[in-house]
């Protein structure tokens, strides 16, 4: 069983990892540095890693964590523009293991309430 709880700042490194297991093979900047190489001096995985913490930290409260017995298994982050009242997600992800069991819908419904 899993639960849905808000973001602490203990879980980034764990988010950060789930991210580049997740990631692997779909990232739009993989995919990018296969077919044209490196671009400057940091590899797909460094350039995700920064997207990531930079949502963790310029909106921590509209990041949510999945966790099974006390350890994150995936997560959800959000971005509101106040004055549109638009929002959209940035990143989300389910380890493998994980996944197909109705996680990443929870993790949206969480977000959208």
């Amino acid at each position: 069983m899993y639960l849905i709880r808000k973001y602490r700042t203990s879980d980034s490194q764990t988010i950060v990892q789930i991210t580049i297991t997740c990631f692997q093979g779909v990232s739009i900047d993989q995919n990018i540095e296969k077919r044209f190489g490196r671009i400057g001096e940091h590899t797909w995985q460094e350039r995700k890693m920064r997207h990531v913490e930079k949502d963790l930290a310029e909106n921590p409260d509209g990041v949510f964590v999945a966790e099974v017995d006390d350890t994150p298994i995936g997560y959800i982050t959000t971005r509101l523009d106040r004055d549109t009242r638009i929002g959209w997600i940035p990143h989300m992800a389910v380890l493998p293991d994980y996944q197909k069991m109705g996680i990443g819908k929870h993790l949206i419904e969480t977000a959208l309430e």
